[in-house]
């Protein structure tokens, strides 16, 4: 292992504690992101999983308790994310942070047409081999199954990778979220590398039905999670 390899994997185990509660792995993007990230072709994954009780209260419907906890997973990682970029940083390695979540705002301007960001953290997370995309979008890893947020730290520094990429879905016959999306969002196939979100996933479907869980609370929220509740992926981890 090269001396920067060390000290990345290292941040990493200390920064994400505790360890438990965390899944991290390396990702080459090369020719997978938009030109404009110049030589940032390579990504660290990091996953935090949201707390299975919360979840768990969410299956007919969102909560105000998850809507919390939601962003504030996004906030915690978001400043883990910027501690670990920091310290890369003074070791030589460069760094760009890709916030774990966009504002509502965003989306409805910068991103309304498609509903994609430029980095897609799933995407990411795939490639490092942490999981698979579920039948309804979801990022699926093996550890929490969809019960957990990602972020995304890019670097021009090559990471070795810490597994294989994965390029296909783990679903199998599984449509447990597909008949429990009060949207009628997804159409059930399976996903892969090949296969575009659009093709078996209706995201502005979604997104209304999100907005509409939203009034139940009379504020500006666009949250579900009914599917991620659902899901029986990483039922061995939530057991123990």
């Amino acid at each position: 292992m090269r001396p920067e390899q060390d000290i990345i994997s290292r941040l990493l185990h200390d920064h994400l504690q505790p360890a438990e509660d965390f899944i991290w792995g390396f990702a080459d993007l090369n020719g997978l992101i938009d030109k404009k990230f110049g030589d940032f072709t390579y990504g660290i994954s990091i996953g935090k999983r949201l707390d299975p009780m919360i979840v768990h209260q969410i299956s007919q419907g969102p909560t105000l308790e998850y809507y919390s906890h939601y962003r504030e997973m996004n906030d915690e990682l978001s400043r883990i994310s910027l501690r670990i970029s920091a310290r890369l940083k003074k070791s030589g390695i460069p760094t760009l942070n890709i916030s774990p979540s966009v504002t509502s705002e965003a989306l409805d301007t910068i991103y309304h047409e498609t509903l994609r960001t430029e980095i897609s953290h799933k995407m990411v997370a795939t490639r490092a081999g942490l999981g698979w995309i579920g039948k309804t979008a979801l990022f699926i890893s093996h550890k929490f199954g969809p019960r957990l947020r990602l972020v995304t730290i890019l670097t021009s520094y090559p990471l070795p990778l810490t597994k294989k990429p994965i390029v296909t879905s783990l679903c199998g016959n599984c449509a447990l979220c597909v008949d429990a999306c009060p949207a009628n969002a997804a159409t059930g196939q399976l996903w892969d590398t090949t296969v575009d979100r659009d093709h078996f996933f209706d995201a502005p479907k979604c997104r209304s039905q999100c907005a509409e869980f939203g009034k139940r609370f009379n504020q500006d929220i666009r949250i579900c999670g009914i599917c991620v509740a659902v899901c029986p992926a990483g039922e061995n981890y939530l057991r123990r």
